[in-house]
């Protein structure tokens, strides 16, 4: 008995200092932010948007390939594979910044989507959005950071999840959903998360949001027996000690989230994915709290990050080698196939994604 009451004031003291945790776990790094549309001034991107070579047609309806079973988009490789080229440059300095979001804005554009631009002290987002049938069924956000570290290409880091995200937004362009559909490129994830931190401090951007999917590093896979690392504490262990799997990591506030990760109906070409529901939005097990999911916990919106997991599978975090050549390209063509999946079957719902009491 006194073994189950200690047990249950542990737990308590853990729900209030999750409470505190909340509110100030980046009070240490916290800027007053408040977001400004900016005006887009085309010339400008035109100018300082990278060049892109052996550019797949912009024609997006006529390459949107649609599977005739389940009338799920189809995510078209070349494509992928183009932005991934395209953005794998050191994306560190004020002006190579400026060039990415240029070019996320200028493929934005392509597509049919108009872009703001939303700033904060040491930097600014880029946000676009297309609204629901349905104003009652909320909004879905997907995003990626597009910055890197200093001496890093960041082909991984961020680049995967910059070019999935930019997929989406050609194949879900032209499909009318109930839900709205919101897309969100973070500016300084690397130096603190502040692009994400300063997004979800905005408590107009949060009122409609019912989950957000968060793609960082979703191109690298290992194939060989204790590749794949994992880290203390948390609550469930991975399957495989192969790095082959897509790992979706959620709050166990807002399961239905993550089990449309979870749920899918996936061909075997796919890979396999590893969900894993997190209690009192990460207190214990801090691994989880390093991306841009993070500070949506913290405002109580349920949020995934979608992941290869990062240096726990590979040597190339953050180094110079994080190049294209080093991503497994059948795993990234996989992990955006099952990302796209997922973001489609949130945008036919219109649902609770909380977990019911």
């Amino acid at each position: 008995m006194k073994k189950n009451i200690v047990f249950l004031l542990l737990i308590l003291i853990g729900v209030a200092v999750t409470f505190f945790f909340g509110n100030n776990f980046f009070g240490q790094f916290q800027e007053t932010a408040e977001f400004n549309s900016i005006k887009i001034e085309t010339p400008t991107i035109q100018e300082e948007s990278t060049k892109i070579e052996n550019s797949p047609t912009q024609n997006t309806q006529q390459n949107t390939q649609q599977n005739t079973q389940t009338n799920i988009p189809q995510v078209e490789p070349e494509r992928l594979f183009a932005d991934l080229k395209n953005l794998s440059f050191q994306r560190f300095t004020t002006s190579e910044r400026r060039r990415t979001r240029n070019y996320i804005i200028n493929e934005l554009k392509k597509i049919g989507w108009q872009s703001s631009l939303q700033q904060f002290p040491r930097g600014i987002n880029v946000f676009a959005e297309k609204p629901g049938t349905d104003s009652e069924a909320g909004a879905i956000l997907l995003a990626a950071h597009y910055d890197t570290v200093l001496n890093s290409p960041g082909a991984d880091d961020n680049a995967t999840g910059v070019a999935v995200l930019l997929e989406a937004a050609r194949l879900f362009n032209s499909v009318e959903t109930p839900r709205t559909l919101q897309l969100a490129f973070f500016d300084k994830e690397e130096a603190g998360l502040l692009g994400s931190r300063a997004f979800a401090k905005n408590q107009a951007r949060l009122q409609n949001l019912r989950g957000v999917v968060v793609m960082d590093m979703v191109g690298y896979a290992c194939y060989t027996v204790g590749c794949q690392k994992t880290p203390s504490g948390l609550p469930i262990t991975p399957t495989s000690d192969k790095g082959d799997f897509l790992a979706v990591v959620g709050d166990t506030e807002h399961l239905p989230l993550i089990n449309t990760f979870k749920n899918l109906d996936k061909s075997s070409e796919l890979p396999p994915v590893f969900t894993l529901p997190v209690p009192l939005k990460g207190f214990f097990t801090p691994d989880v709290l390093r991306s841009d999911h993070a500070p949506f916990w913290l405002q109580g919106i349920g949020a995934l990050l979608v992941t290869d997991t990062a240096n726990l599978r590979s040597s190339y975090y953050h180094q110079p080698s994080d190049t294209p050549a080093n991503i497994e390209r059948d795993f990234f063509k996989g992990a955006a196939q099952l990302i796209v999946n997922a973001t489609n079957s949130l945008l036919q719902g219109s649902g609770s994604l909380a977990t019911p009491s």
